[in-house]
């Protein structure tokens, strides 16, 4: 009885294992004042331009985070990742670096080959991950510019009020970086936690797409998904970080881990 109790453990365990991913030690980041590669970068799919969330890494590479949608082949109305088109995994990305980045995983292509049928994660799973070119690697820094952070990553969804910060860099501001830290409250959750929906000064426009998401404290929690003209006007929906990655390491076969940054967590730092 005793030896079936523990391998039963053991089992248990092992497939925890598998679920969260190997753990792994992270990486010796560039400094943050001289990286070329991190959040807030522009990244360039087949001449589409997003914005860098967040930035990856597992035993063997270090990836930087963009939209799934970001490599959309379909219209901006097309925004259901179980039946919209991508480009395929293995395409470059332009990511800032000395070599062209490689798209290795896409949120929608994964739920599409799994035969994803739940309706929120449908709707609201929006990740992807380009791989850093082993070259540029040693070009790579996980903080936040002007932020810091992030100190960890977010569960358990928001409330109305939370306090939310975000950092995006359309090319449609023309280079005016003051513009882009971004800090607002978010009016709640839908999809069953899969998104947030936020306000922010200034909204997140065309371009932002893909940019991290940060709470009060610092902690990753989402990445920037849509722009919203009804039912409530300027609104952004934040696809939910926690839950994305997750659904990366386990559906997805990967085991990555969100990096956090080297430089101190700063804000919020407006008085709303």
């Amino acid at each position: 009885m005793q030896y079936r109790l523990l391998k039963a453990l053991a089992l248990a365990v092992f497939a925890c294992a598998i679920v969260a991913g190997p753990a792994s030690a992270a990486p010796s980041w560039a400094p943050a004042s001289s990286a070329t590669i991190h959040p807030g970068v522009q990244t360039f799919t087949a001449g589409a331009q997003c914005t860098a969330n967040f930035v990856f890494y597992d035993a063997s590479n270090v990836y930087l985070g963009q939209a799934a949608h970001c490599s959309g082949t379909g219209t901006s109305t097309d925004t259901n990742g179980c039946t919209s088109g991508s480009l395929p995994i293995g395409t470059p990305v332009d990511i800032g670096g000395s070599k062209p980045g490689t798209l290795v995983y896409n949120s929608w292509l994964t739920m599409q080959s799994k035969g994803e049928t739940d309706a929120d994660t449908c709707a609201f799973n929006d990740l992807a991950l380009v791989k850093v070119d082993p070259a540029d690697v040693g070009s790579v820094n996980p903080s936040i510019p002007f932020w810091g952070g992030p100190t960890g990553v977010h569960s358990g969804g928001t409330a109305t009020g939370d306090t939310v910060l975000s950092y995006g860099n359309t090319e449609l501001r023309g280079g005016v970086t003051q513009l882009s830290p971004k800090q607002g409250k978010s009016v709640g959750d839908d999809g069953n936690g899969w998104s947030h929906t936020v306000y922010t000064v200034t909204p997140g426009i065309p371009g932002d797409s893909g940019s991290a998401f940060l709470d009060a404290s610092g902690n990753a929690l989402g990445v920037l998904s849509t722009v919203a003209i009804a039912p409530l006007a300027a609104s952004n929906g934040v696809g939910d970080v926690a839950k994305e990655l997750a659904y990366a390491n386990s559906t997805g076969g990967f085991g990555v881990t969100l990096a956090q940054g080297t430089e101190a967590f700063t804000g919020p730092l407006l008085p709303i």
